[in-house]
Parts: C-alpha cells; structure tokens; sequence
C-alpha cells in the first residue's frame, strides 16, 4: 500500500515539481518532550500547487531519479 503524507509546499521553481516540507513527532526516550523533525520531499505537481498551501501526497513509482511522490489534492 502507498505512503500518504501531509505537508506544506515550499518551492515550485522546477518545472512539473515541486517541494513539500513533511513534519512529524516523536517523543525523546529520556525527557518526554514531543521533538518535531522535517523532511522534504520532491512530488510531482500536475494539479498547480502553490508555495504555503497545505497538500496531500502519494508515493508513487520513480518518476525521475529524486521524484517518488505525487500531489493528490490540495488542503487548503
């Protein structure tokens, strides 16, 4: 089954791509403290996403050599 995530889109400057910044928590083992942690991803932008809108993403086959997502819908 293909991963969904949820991020922020934060460059559209490739043509076709663009980049979505995914956050996620996790607890530290010793201290408890909720610790937030990004990672960027390079989807595919065939709905015409926009820079700070929230979307949802799809992992897909490669599309290119660091392209392995798809923008599914646009959140807000």
């Amino acid at each position: 089954m293909a991963q969904t995530k949820t991020g922020v889109v934060v460059s559209t400057k490739m043509l076709k791509t663009a980049v979505v910044r995914v956050e996620k928590y996790h607890k530290h083992p010793l201290y408890k403290k909720q610790i937030r942690r990004t990672t960027k991803f390079k989807a595919r932008n065939d709905i015409g996403a926009q820079v700070g809108q929230k979307v949802k993403i799809i992992e897909t086959g490669p599309i290119s050599k660091d392209v392995h997502f798809k923008i599914m819908e646009v959140i807000t």
